[in-house]
């Protein structure tokens, strides 16, 4: 047997090779997803659920008079993203599935593409009503497809939902409802938080914006799942040399 025969029939091969594109594809959702992100941040009315605590702390580490360490929005939601972790491991124990612990790289790249996109973003200025109003419903609209995606990929769980998960298997609620009380548990953090630090309720960090998200996204979501065929064939694509140019246009619109 030649050492090219060998080489070919390695166990394994093919796998490796749809776990790559699987997670290139769940980077580009993540991507997506973040930019959705910083448009709800950049539209002043409020910013998404999983933001609101974030921006909370890194606005106030912009204020020399509050004792607040001066990071950027991504580095304060890897902050929160691993107390996700902790409580899920907190609450599940034994029964944490140890494959979950890559949540926290998941939420390391999560957070530098904020930041990224912050700074991409950073001439972006939401003046008037009309403009803010624009860029909210823009970036939960982008921030959905982007969670779309994600939940195409069927990759690690993101840690925003991975707590949800755990009180859904612990407790027997429906994940629903577990989300629900999730997303208005941190909603309420932000605005004790907005208190703490500013003495008042700062509708940047929790606005009429964050309530749009909290209804639209989940509705936009569940709209985009139902349209994503074109996705699904790309995930089911098999990269090789001879697609790379012409093959994957032709898979995806086949």
């Amino acid at each position: 047997m030649t050492l090219r025969n060998i080489t070919l029939s390695l166990p394994g091969v093919s796998q490796w090779r749809a776990w790559a594109w699987q997670h290139l594809l769940l980077a580009c959702s993540l991507y997506i997803l973040t930019f959705g992100v910083c448009l709800c941040v950049k539209s002043c009315l409020g910013s998404s659920v999983i933001s609101a605590m974030p921006l909370a702390f890194s606005l106030a580490g912009l204020q020399t008079t509050i004792n607040v360490p001066a990071w950027s929005l991504g580095g304060y939601t890897n902050l929160l993203n691993i107390c996700l972790v902790g409580v899920q491991v907190l609450l599940l124990r034994r029964n944490f599935p140890l494959i979950q612990l890559l949540q926290l790289v998941v939420s390391v790249v999560f957070g530098a593409m904020i930041d990224l996109n912050m700074s991409l973003l950073g001439t972006l200025e939401a003046n008037g009503l009309v403009r803010q109003i624009v860029l909210q419903v823009a970036g939960c609209t982008i921030m959905a497809l982007g969670v779309a995606m994600e939940v195409k990929c069927g990759s690690v769980t993101m840690a925003g939902e991975g707590v949800p998960v755990a009180i859904s298997r612990l407790y027997g609620v429906p994940f629903a409802k577990a989300k629900i009380v999730m997303d208005v548990t941190l909603v309420t953090l932000a605005v004790v938080c907005c208190y703490i630090f500013f003495g008042r309720w700062d509708l940047q960090v929790v606005g009429p914006g964050t309530l749009f998200a909290m209804l639209y996204v989940g509705m936009m979501v569940k709209t985009f799942t139902r349209r994503m065929g074109w996705f699904d064939r790309t995930l089911a694509y098999q990269p090789g040399f001879r697609r790379y140019v012409y093959g994957l246009k032709r898979y995806i619109t086949r």
